[in-house]
């Protein structure tokens, strides 16, 4: 049974960062970075429990052609979205976000 992915609005900020970002430097490259986030959304939501947790249950992908990370919860039959940040970013963000995330529902 695939999950219900639902992304956060901080990840939906940190997309629409990435998305400008790349496509300043080419056009379509953004659109490509966000297309290669849908596909890691679908591996997620596929396999939410996959990966092992890390710090309060979290759970990381990486995307496969650009150097994000998507960070995000496993909650019931949903995924929680918390992050998509370059993976050079500090520990810190990916920790803070965790903490502020109260759950779904």
């Amino acid at each position: 049974m695939t999950a219900e992915v639902i992304v956060q609005p901080e990840a939906e900020a940190d997309l629409a960062e990435a998305f400008r970002w790349y496509e300043a430097r080419q056009l379509g490259l953004g659109h490509e970075m966000i297309a290669e986030a849908g596909h890691a959304f679908a591996r997620i939501g596929a396999s939410p429990e996959r990966p092992r947790a890390l710090y309060r249950g979290t759970r990381r992908v990486r995307l496969r052609r650009f150097p994000y990370i998507v960070l995000y919860v496993p909650q019931d039959s949903r995924v929680y979205v918390l992050a998509v940040l370059h993976e050079r970013r500090s520990p810190r963000l990916f920790r803070s976000r965790a903490r502020g995330f109260q759950g779904g529902g």
